[in-house]
């Protein structure tokens, strides 16, 4: 999906009038709509500070307007085929169903996107049980990865404090 559909999407979503979120970004009233009917129509293509800007108008993060072109079925294809290229992205066929899978033993890379995909599924799970509403897996889709939760950082601790915290872990013993 071009970026002009995504930045239309995302106004309808949120409820804004072309005017409004050329405002909001900071063109003059007198062409405000004028130059987001352009950037919607694929006319003219903004720029990564006007993306920024577009972005946080529209409360969601750029990478969410900056999608891979996928307006056409084979465009779409070739993505997914670079996907296994790259990470290990899989097509195979489960009880009669054609699914996608990411093959971890494909290196780092996909083991990476396996760990990803699980954060979306996670989600997902949430919002099917109830444990979340649609707007809130909503917020996480389009911020991701600022509101994943799931990736885990480690630090390394200094040893004196790592000596220490073994010691208290033996002596509760």
């Amino acid at each position: 999906m071009a970026i002009g559909e995504r930045i239309h999407f995302f106004r309808k979503k949120k409820g804004m009038k072309l005017k409004q979120l050329g405002q909001a970004v900071g063109f003059p009233e007198s062409n405000a709509d004028v130059r987001m009917a352009q950037y919607e129509s694929g006319s003219r293509t903004p720029k990564a500070d006007i993306t920024n800007r577009l972005a946080e108008a529209l409360d969601v993060s750029p990478q969410a307007l900056t999608v891979p072109d996928i307006d056409s079925y084979t465009g779409l294809m070739h993505t997914l085929f670079t996907l296994e290229d790259i990470y290990g992205l899989r097509v195979t066929e489960i009880e009669g169903e054609i699914v996608l899978h990411v093959d971890v033993r494909q290196g780092r890379d996909a083991a990476k996107l396996h760990q990803r995909l699980c954060a979306w599924w996670g989600q997902a799970a949430k919002l099917e049980t109830g444990k979340i509403s649609r707007e809130d897996y909503d917020r996480w889709r389009y911020h991701y990865p600022e509101l994943d939760t799931t990736q885990v950082w480690a630090g390394v601790v200094p040893q004196g404090l790592s000596d220490t915290f073994m010691d208290n872990l033996h002596d509760d013993e």
